[in-house]
This record gives C-alpha cells, sequence and structure tokens, in this order.
C-alpha cells in the first residue's frame, strides 16, 4: 500500500503559515534543500492538499517551468480538499468536495508511488484521525516569530498521535528536517 507523506516548514513556535514572507536565512543550504524536497517529489506521483495550500501553490507554481521540481510538480496529479473550489486552473487537480477520507483511503490502495501532501491542518488531521498518515516530515527553522505567528497552537485540533522519530537532519543554515512516522502500536 502506498504511503502517505507530510513535508512541511514549521518555525520553533508552530508557525507554518506563509513560510515564504519569513525572515531570509540566507542561501548557504539551498543545495541540500533541494535535493531532499527533489528526492521526496520523485518518490511520490501524487499530492494531497488543503484548499489554502492549493490556493497559494496554484498562484506560484504553474508559472514555473523548466527546473525539474516545478516540471514534476506541475505535471503529477494532485487532489486538494475543498467544498467551495469548483474550478481549479492547475493542471491534472482533481477536487474532493465530501467524502475525504473515502477517497483518500482509495488513493492509497491504488498502485503507485507515496503520496505527498503539503502544508499541515485540517486536512492532515482528518488522516491522522483515520490512520492514513503515515509520515511525518518537519523542517524546523530555527525562527520564533512571537507576536507575528498565529494566536493559538497550530497543533490545537491535532487528535492525539505518537510519533517516532526515524531520521533527522541539520542543515547548515540552522533548519533541521525530523521525519517522524506514526507509531501504530499507540495509533
Amino acid at each position: 500500500m502506498r504511503k502517505i507523506i507530510n513535508s512541511t516548514f514549521i518555525t520553533l513556535d508552530g508557525v507554518v503559515e506563509t513560510p515564504h514572507l519569513w525572515p531570509s536565512l540566507g542561501s548557504s543550504a539551498t543545495d541540500i534543500s533541494l535535493k531532499i524536497q527533489t528526492e521526496l517529489l520523485d518518490s511520490c506521483d501524487a499530492l494531497i492538499m488543503g484548499r489554502r495550500t492549493y490556493d497559494s501553490f496554484a498562484a506560484a507554481w504553474p508559472a514555473r517551468a523548466g527546473d525539474n521540481f516545478a516540471d514534476r510538480l506541475n505535471s503529477m496529479r494532485k487532489y486538494v480538499a475543498s467544498t467551495t473550489l469548483r474550478d481549479p486552473h492547475w493542471t491534472n487537480t482533481t477536487v474532493i468536495a465530501d467524502d475525504l477520507i473515502g477517497v483518500i483511503q482509495r488513493l492509497k490502495q491504488q498502485p503507485g508511488l507515496d503520496i505527498l501532501q503539503y502544508g499541515l491542518g485540517p486536512v492532515s488531521f482528518a488522516m491522522l484521525e483515520n490512520g492514513l498518515l503515515d509520515e511525518l516530515r518537519l523542517w524546523v527553522y530555527p525562527l520564533i516569530l512571537g507576536r507575528t505567528g498565529p494566536r493559538a497552537p497550530h497543533f490545537l485540533d491535532a487528535p492525539p498521535i505518537r510519533m517516532r522519530l526515524v531520521d533527522s537532519r541539520s542543515l547548515v543554515n540552522g533548519i533541521c528536517v525530523h521525519r517522524y512516522e506514526v507509531d501504530r502500536a499507540t495509533a
């Protein structure tokens, strides 16, 4: 069965929203970051997103082309959970308007590579609640956004889930990439 892997940027104080607006950490780890992200993207053939992540990605990625990462992302199957999106303009996008869990269960059972999820929110939490999310890759940025960040803890609506650290990698710019698997024995 295919795995669903979530890959999310997060600050030390739990912010995941608008990472493109966070203070720059410089370009010292750009090459290795792209290599790690590309390896993950190449191991997947479908992408799941919530509506907010879809809107931000669809505003940026379709205009990019000519590099392997953008071309792969733009050509792969995309599934967006939304009850309001009617006419997605990003190529190969399917809207999941109802039965989110049933659709994702069927996707996992289909043949193919793993499934990637960008964004960490209600869709991720629903998948965790229903035993569908297999792996969480947190790109922990050495930033505290404090007053400029959210007012509630990001994981407030997540179900209680025990994770098992399977890999951790520190980049030269201070980002730590932690790879966790859901501990099915306690889930």
